[in-house]
């Protein structure tokens, strides 16, 4: 056991975690020695077990997956953290950096690439599947764009700091489309969009439709 990878799963689904641990003890080099269920046992396993790799789900009950990470960086644990997700959201993925995991799966990603992820994220480096990382580097360069704007110009900056997904809602939202009806036309899911939807209204401090229109038209975001 002493040249295996050791892993603790969190996720609130058993099932789930029962899955994961059976595709991964399939491989002889890696040994899944704790499992948990919330955010608050992630911190927990952490510091008891000291596991090489933490793959902990991106929501769960108590405390989710991305602020577990935060709080076991903060500790300065040096288990690495794979976030595991069902949503491809710009969102969670910016968020899940930011907390300082070191990559970021979506559940329905082959075996190969789980097994690949956890070697790579073990030897030191960052791994985030190919979706991802297209998402990664447009934030990166939109960023580095509106730095260059800013420059010249802050009348139109958007003081919310919404992402490119979360403005392609909003003028979704204020012309009057639902949320299935955006689900179409953006091709997600509906969980995805009602994610995005909360997460920019939180971001305005806005409660419901009339102080969003209101707001966006303040700012020259409709």
């Amino acid at each position: 056991m002493e040249n295996k990878i050791t892993i603790a799963l969190v996720d609130d689904h058993m099932l789930v975690r029962n899955g994961i641990k059976s595709l991964l003890e399939e491989e002889r080099d890696l040994h899944v020695i704790a499992e948990g269920s919330n955010g608050y046992e992630a911190i927990e396993i952490v510091e008891k077990h000291k596991p090489d790799i933490l793959i902990i789900d991106v929501r769960m009950p108590e405390l989710n997956g991305i602020d577990a990470v935060q709080k076991i960086q903060e500790k300065g644990n040096k288990s690495r953290s794979i976030v595991l997700s069902m949503h491809d959201s710009e969102e969670y993925i910016l968020q899940s950096i930011k907390a300082g995991a070191f990559g970021y799966l979506l559940k329905d990603t082959d075996k190969k690439e789980f097994i690949k992820a956890i070697h790579t994220v073990h030897s030191g480096e960052k791994y985030f599947s190919g979706d991802i990382s297209n998402i990664i580097v447009s934030n990166l360069l939109q960023n580095d764009n509106t730095s260059k704007v800013s420059t010249s110009s802050n009348q139109n900056d958007d003081p919310f700091s919404l992402t490119k997904k979360e403005k392609q809602i909003l003028k979704l939202i204020l012309t009057g489309k639902t949320n299935s009806e955006i689900s179409d036309a953006l091709q997600n899911s509906k969980r995805t969009i009602e994610t995005h939807r909360f997460n920019l209204m939180k971001k305005m401090n806005v409660k419901n439709l009339i102080e969003l229109s209101t707001k966006a038209s303040q700012f020259g975001l409709n």
